[in-house]
């Protein structure tokens, strides 16, 4: 039988792991330089940890562990017979793989909080696992890549955040569209117009105008119920054009008699003028038909489109009031964005933005041409590897044509060739495999010419 891998999952070459890899150390590189640290917490977690958090749909699509050892033992017949697997589960699996890096990340908090110095930045990049059903662009197991900062209000880490995002799609040399909401301006309208319950019902009516035209918008919104009275004071925001300031005027008006929605406002005042101050490559937009996660987050709501390429969301993410609260430790705030990686390395593949040297491997290989010969290309090989430059030896005595496919195959950019005239000189006649030039140079000289 042909040996295969479970659904939803995949292999990555070696030309694909150097191009995640530069996503990873690019994304790694940026959070450093905000001060943002490093963590890792285990593949699974006990079920206790992850049960209950991400809702019933959720912990469908939890990966369960099952126990070792003899899990049976213990067992009633008459839960055997029972066949409900949910409960069985239940009784001999205590771990599950992780489905997201958030709720681990709180548990983290809730255990260490005694060595932590609040606010405590952090960054996690590590694979999650869900047992969803796999379709294209929806994988069973895939990388998150999260930096949060948690205890502490301050909306200078929003900004922060948002020049994180713009220095990492600048430095991958993709434009994007960094759209900002808040949470309390959706729930600000949402009250003003007396449906707190159609939030997003009406974000995702506004979300259509360029589709459906405002015609269509009101349409819709007619028939999830809402009285005219209500879509006809909508109106000035489903209308919203405009710099980013003139909206937030707009919606300053209309939500004159809210508390909630009047924070809102003065939250994104805050976090635009900041940021737009601060010199952004790419552009950041009000966008009121942003509602991602909204039984989550409580503020700021993020998310980062590709100008370039049709693709979903790049990266998004958000404030929240009560990361460690469902561990018994309330009232810590927090607030974070994550990347999708999987997607950054779609969109770099279809614009082809990946620089040259990121395809790795070795950059200069030694013909091997009889004992005496590969005894002093290995002497070669070593000073290059020292010097910090990716270097090898054809293992074997074969023909020319051989190795040189080999060198093909592999990409390298230099073939180092040491024949008997080469050896009585100390010389090695290089050939630079694009342009096919090439030259004698002195050993000793060998590793600045390749440098």
């Amino acid at each position: 039988m042909k040996p295969s891998i479970p659904k939803g999952t995949r292999d990555f070459s070696p030309v694909e792991m150097s191009r995640r890899n530069y996503i990873f150390d690019t994304i790694r590189s940026v959070f450093g330089l905000f001060g943002y640290r490093q963590i890792e917490t285990p593949s699974m977690e006990n079920l206790s940890t992850l049960m209950g958090k991400y809702g019933e749909e959720g912990d469908k699509l939890l990966f369960k562990i099952q126990n070792s050892g003899d899990y049976m033992n213990g067992l009633t017949d008459e839960e055997l017979l029972s066949r409900n697997s949910l409960k069985l589960a239940s009784k001999f699996c205590e771990k599950g793989l992780r489905y997201d890096l958030t709720v681990p990340f709180a548990r983290f908090v809730v255990m260490h909080r005694e060595e932590l110095q609040f606010p405590f930045k952090r960054f996690q990049i590590q694979p999650v696992w869900r047992a969803d059903r796999p379709q294209k662009g929806r994988y069973r197991e895939f990388y998150q890549c999260d930096a949060d900062v948690v205890g502490s209000d301050s909306l200078l880490y929003e900004i922060e955040l948002v020049q994180m995002i713009d220095m990492v799609f600048s430095k991958f040399g993709v434009r994007v569209a960094i759209k900002l909401n808040n949470r309390k301006i959706l729930a600000g309208i949402a009250e003003s117009i007396g449906q707190a319950d159609k939030m997003v019902d009406i974000t995702v009516a506004i979300d259509k105008l360029d589709k459906i035209g405002l015609d269509g918008v009101n349409a819709e919104l007619a028939e999830k119920g809402l009285p005219q009275d209500a879509i006809d004071k909508l109106q000035p925001i489903i209308k919203l054009e405009g710099s980013n300031s003139q909206k937030l005027d707009v919606i300053a008006k209309v939500l004159e008699g809210s508390g909630t929605g009047q924070k809102g406002v003065e939250e994104c005042r805050f976090i635009l003028a900041g940021a737009e101050k601060l010199g952004l490559q790419n552009r950041l937009e009000l966008d009121l038909t942003l509602a991602r996660g909204l039984n989550y987050y409580t503020g700021a709501i993020f998310e980062v489109k590709a100008l370039d390429v049709e693709i979903g969301s790049i990266s998004g993410g958000g404030r929240y009031d009560n990361l460690t609260g469902i561990f018994g430790m309330p009232g810590v705030s927090g607030v974070g964005i994550s990347f999708g990686a999987d997607r950054i390395y779609d969109v770099l593949n279809q614009l082809d933005l990946y620089p040259k040297e990121t395809a790795g491997g070795v950059k200069v290989l030694f013909m091997n041409l009889g004992q005496e010969e590969s005894a002093f290309s290995l002497k070669l090989v070593t000073e290059l590897r020292r010097a910090g430059v990716a270097a090898e030896l054809y293992p074997d005595e074969a023909k020319m044509k051989k190795q040189m496919s080999y060198a093909n195959a592999g990409n390298v950019p230099y073939v180092a060739i040491v024949g008997s005239n080469e050896l009585q000189e100390g010389k090695v006649t290089l050939k630079n495999m694009e342009s096919g030039e090439q030259s004698l140079v002195d050993a000793s000289e060998l590793k600045d010419f390749i440098k």
